[in-house]
């Protein structure tokens, strides 16, 4: 009679199961690690042992990987995770009665479990739903337009789902009632697989001079134009290239992402598709946020119908030599992530801290090869650009911002949603077509952005003026604009990788100082300090995160002085 098997003798087979499905690679390390919380609800020492002997590296390092990413831990989660949004879009439409009632009702706090088990209860930074908010995720599914009278109802679902770990959801986010305005965007006239079909025809050459040639740049945020990023990838002398679709949308307000993968998933595909032609690589990876993991089924499905139709795998549509393929990574949480090069760390196993740069991701990207990192919108727009010519895409915009821009608008407005409009519109116009004309600021460019008064509704959204990624948040004339700055300066303290000081240190003493404000407690000179914290952050910190956090508290600071100083603090 054989022994007993023990759960750490089962949890150790598990692990070697899984990390020789992953060939006992480096990067397999964080979809071994999502495994394992799904499984286990927790990731303990002993498995963490068992996965550096299994991977060949140090346990330090396995732990330094969990501590960093929000949806991986050591401790024990309940059976169903509720993370309720506490960004500044959900916050706005009463987050707050939200979280009460679920405290309330699950007899636990903010970070808790409750004593069976079945419930953690944790806040969450930005889900992507900020135009249906008050929005949580519970698990893997999302719940939209929360309210304090729901909340039984939903906790009640869960309790009648025990056990499976999943609710009913659906590949578009319906919770209990969702809806959100997307107006006549260009992509749903656009037919699949015509804009493939013409790069096939044309040399690698002619489809890097017509993207070029269209003037297109990142749409994620930074505007890095696409054609200079893909000569030079097609320009590194190397045998293996990689394409990375950057689909973690995690900058509070920004949800077009979101409604393009899930409408759209084949132009992004596509476009994957043709940036591999154009540079020489076989090997693409859509690095998904994890809180759009409900989409992952249904993209994994849309990827098997591309291959069934030879527009992905060996001799794609038939040109001999052409090898591409798509696989779907999925992010742990963390915002950071959203910049390239720590993207590729977390895509390699590791921390995403941002890298040093140089070399650029385009000589020495995900593990060594050049890779061309873009934005779901980007790669979204480049059938488009081969299917109708570089010269529609360049003739809308403006000279220096060319094309069309998905926009994400949310906050005090009569129409919330994604919405298209050509570069150079200006902030008044798009206030029009939103119903959001009594504004008395709009964010422009998310929790990293300017805050934009009333007084400069004239100036233009576009490269040259007010970049954005895409979010535009709208505050009306009740809006505390201290209030919304603080909100940012949580989220930036909370999703500080702390790599660098002036971003480790400065978010903090920002938020302090907003803190000090809030209770008339902060004087001009000191105001004046921060002030120039804020402006030493923009230059010394080493990523975007820390250059751009100060943005929304410097803006604050010159646009609404008489909003911020001689406060009395609220006693209630």
């Amino acid at each position: 009679m054989g022994m007993l098997v023990t759960e750490q003798d089962a949890l150790r087979n598990d692990i070697v199961k899984w990390a020789a499905e992953g060939g006992n690679r480096r990067d397999c390390l964080i979809p071994l690690l999502q495994r394992l919380q799904q499984r286990h609800r927790e990731i303990t020492d002993f498995a963490m042992q068992v996965i550096a002997d299994a991977l060949e590296i140090h346990p330090v390092e396995v732990y330094g990987v969990v501590s960093f990413y929000q949806f991986l831990d050591e401790k024990p989660k309940g059976h169903f995770v509720v993370r309720l949004c506490r960004t500044i879009s959900c916050d706005m439409q009463g987050k707050d009665r939200v979280a009460r009632q679920l405290e309330t009702d699950l007899g636990i706090r903010f970070g808790e479990t409750t004593p069976d088990g079945k419930f953690t209860l944790e806040w969450a930074h930005c889900t992507g739903m900020c135009d249906q908010g008050p929005a949580m995720l519970i698990n893997d599914t999302v719940f939209t337009h929360a309210t304090p009278e729901l909340v039984h109802d939903i906790l009640q679902l869960c309790r009648k789902s025990f056990g499976s770990f999943h609710l009913q959801g659906t590949a578009e986010p319906t919770g209990i009632r969702s809806h959100s305005f997307v107006n006549d965007l260009t992509f749903r006239a656009v037919k699949s697989g015509a804009g493939l079909r013409a790069a096939l025809k044309m040399t690698r050459g002619d489809v890097l001079k017509e993207v070029a040639d269209s003037g297109l740049k990142g749409r994620g945020g930074a505007g890095f134009p696409t054609g200079v990023k893909w000569n030079l990838a097609a320009a590194a002398s190397a045998p293996d290239k990689c394409i990375v679709c950057n689909a973690d949308e995690g900058e509070p307000g920004t949800f077009k992402d979101r409604v393009i993968l899930n409408r759209y998933p084949e132009l992004v595909f596509e476009g994957m598709a043709i940036a591999g032609l154009a540079i020489g690589a076989s090997h693409g990876i859509l690095y998904l946020r994890q809180e759009y993991s409900y989409l992952r089924e249904r993209l994994e499905g849309v990827l098997r119908g591309l291959r069934e139709a030879k527009e992905l795998g060996r001799d794609v549509l038939g040109q001999s030599g052409f090898n591409f393929d798509i696989e779907i990574r999925t992010g742990a949480g963390a915002y950071v992530c959203g910049e390239e090069t720590a993207l590729i760390e977390s895509l390699e196993g590791q921390r995403g801290e941002p890298r040093n740069r140089p070399p650029y991701p385009v000589n020495t990207g995900y593990n060594g090869r050049p890779t061309v990192v873009n934005n779901v919108e980007t790669l979204a727009w480049v059938p488009c650009i081969l299917d109708k010519g570089g010269n529609w895409f360049s003739a809308l915009g403006t000279d220096r911002s060319r094309g069309l821009k998905l926009f994400s608008v949310s906050g005090d407005c009569e129409k919330p949603g994604v919405y298209e409009f050509p570069w150079g519109i200006t902030v008044a116009e798009l206030m029009k077509e939103v119903g959001g004309e009594n504004a008395k600021a709009v964010q422009v460019g998310g929790a990293s952005g300017h805050i934009v008064p009333a007084s400069e509704f004239a100036r233009t959204v576009a490269f040259e003026d007010m970049p954005t990624g895409g979010s535009i948040i709208v505050f009306g004339a009740q809006r505390d604009m201290l209030s919304v700055t603080r909100n940012f300066l949580e989220f930036f303290c909370d999703e500080s990788c702390g790599q660098c000081t002036p971003c480790r240190e400065g978010n903090v003493k920002l938020l302090e100082g907003v803190k000090m404000l809030e209770e008339g407690r902060c004087s001009t000179a000191y105001l004046k300090e921060l002030c120039k914290l804020g402006e030493s952050m923009q230059v010394a910190s080493k990523c975007g995160l820390g250059q751009s956090s100060p943005n929304a508290f410097l803006s604050m600071v010159k646009h609404f002085p008489d909003e911020i100083m001689g406060r009395t603090e609220l006693i209630i």
